[in-house]
């Protein structure tokens, strides 16, 4: 006789607990949190880096400069601000403060200068596009060339037996072979020239990408008005291209006072101190004198200097935006 099995009963399940206020609050409060830190996780290694390749440097040369023998004592010694007071009052120092200023002014002047006028020309409607095309390259490659190849080609062709004595003796402007970067009267001045060969493609680019975002709407309501080529320039071009030519003339003003590399390979900051500026100044306090200690000092103020401009800078933006 077959035996009958009864079907297995199900277990019974335990009744889920209703989701209670609060409950869904702590969810909430947890995904807002969640929002919040989400953009701070993605700034995280950015931040590292910053404190490890930036914020960690300035600290230590902040630290150096207060202190006496650094680098070749062992126990370098708190000295205060001795070292501030014997950069302050070096000569050589305030010599590099002003070659740095005529430098980097005469740069920036002329840099803007220059650049208006190719982005104006460049913009021109008078100019087929090939020729556009063809002056672009032309002028934009001293922009393209490292400034090791800018330092050495300006050497050859500065160079006594170069090519611009040649042509200048050519057509009777000079006599003889200048020594353009070797001479205490000319060098600076030979300097601040290739430093603006190279850099004007900067504002160059920047003035002709501004030109060209400018409605063509207000040169005709302009133009309705009575305004000549001038009147137009002065008051619709010059309004339009205020804010980038400020934000790229404070720029740059930043770049070329911490100019090194050009004026190292060409000069050295020589001959007599006719060239030096702050950042071969510092350079050589460290690196000839290794005196590391007033050359952290020179550093720092270096540094404030640069917070100054970066200041106005920043601040300039915060009002154009």
């Amino acid at each position: 006789m077959s035996q009958i099995t009864s079907p297995p009963r199900k277990a019974r399940q335990a009744p889920v607990p209703a989701a209670g206020p609060d409950d869904g609050a702590r969810a909430r409060r947890v995904s807002r949190l969640k929002r919040r830190l989400t953009p701070y996780g993605f700034l995280t290694p950015t931040g590292i880096l910053l404190v490890i390749l930036m914020v960690t440097p300035i600290i230590m040369v902040i630290t150096y400069s207060l202190l006496d023998g650094v680098i070749t004592n062992k126990n370098p010694a708190f000295i205060g601000f001795e070292n501030y007071a014997e950069v302050l009052t070096d000569p050589v120092f305030f010599k590099a403060v002003r070659n740095t200023l005529v430098f980097t002014l005469t740069s920036v002047v002329v840099h803007f200068g220059i650049g208006l006028g190719f982005a104006l020309m460049l913009n021109s409607p008078l100019l087929g596009d090939r020729i556009k095309g063809l002056f672009r390259v032309i002028y934009i490659l001293p922009w393209l060339f490292t400034v090791a190849i800018v330092a050495v080609l300006w050497r050859l062709l500065l160079s006594p037996n170069g090519v611009i004595n040649y042509l200048l003796g050519a057509t009777g402007l000079t006599e003889g072979q200048t020594e353009w970067l070797a001479n205490p009267s000319t060098a600076l001045a030979a300097v601040t020239f290739i430093n603006i060969w190279s850099g004007y493609p900067f504002f160059m680019i920047s003035l002709l990408a501004g030109l060209q975002g400018i409605p063509r709407e207000l040169y005709e309501a302009a133009r309705v008005d009575g305004a000549g080529a001038w009147a137009q320039f002065r008051h619709v071009t010059l309004p339009q291209l205020r804010p980038i030519i400020i934000s790229m003339a404070l720029l740059d003003f930043i770049w070329t006072t911490q100019q090194f590399a050009l004026i190292w390979m060409t000069t050295g900051g020589g001959p007599i101190d006719a060239t030096e500026v702050l950042s071969t100044f510092t350079y050589k306090l460290a690196f000839t004198r290794y005196d590391f200690s007033v050359a952290s000092a020179s550093a720092v103020l270096v540094l404030l200097m640069s917070m100054v401009l970066a200041f106005f800078y920043v601040r300039h933006q915060k009002s154009r935006d």
